[in-house]
């Protein structure tokens, strides 16, 4: 019976540590316990969340120096959330796919000259 209660409170603690953080409720301790928020972090957070409560991701990067497209994606990973929601990258278009400027031919480049002179 006691391995049986043990094993549901730790099974109950375990699930705890893994449950969301809520960046807009969360006080300093609970925003230290999101690994990589440290003090210093936790109270930029906290300074921002007095303007209003952070809209999205967006927002906080914005808002909160330290908090880029890296932290962002770790923070989540942890299980840190803005307004419910973990963070998502946004997809852009990779340089690759964007079409090229194009370069002008000698042609062009003859008629610049050309217009230039006097």
């Amino acid at each position: 019976m006691f391995k049986f209660i043990a094993a549901v409170l730790f099974a109950l603690a375990s699930g705890l540590a893994c449950a969301a953080t809520e960046i807009n409720q969360a006080g300093q301790a609970e925003l230290e316990s999101v690994k990589g928020i440290g003090p210093s972090m936790a109270t930029r957070i906290l300074d921002a969340r007095k303007v209003g409560p952070f809209a999205d991701w967006a927002d906080l990067r914005t808002r909160v120096k330290g908090v880029g497209e890296g932290n962002a994606k770790k923070f989540s990973a942890q299980g840190l959330t803005v307004n419910g929601k973990s963070y998502t990258v946004v997809a852009t278009a990779p340089a690759a796919a964007l079409p090229k400027a194009k370069a002008p031919g000698k042609a062009e480049k003859a008629e610049k000259v050309e217009k230039a002179k006097p």
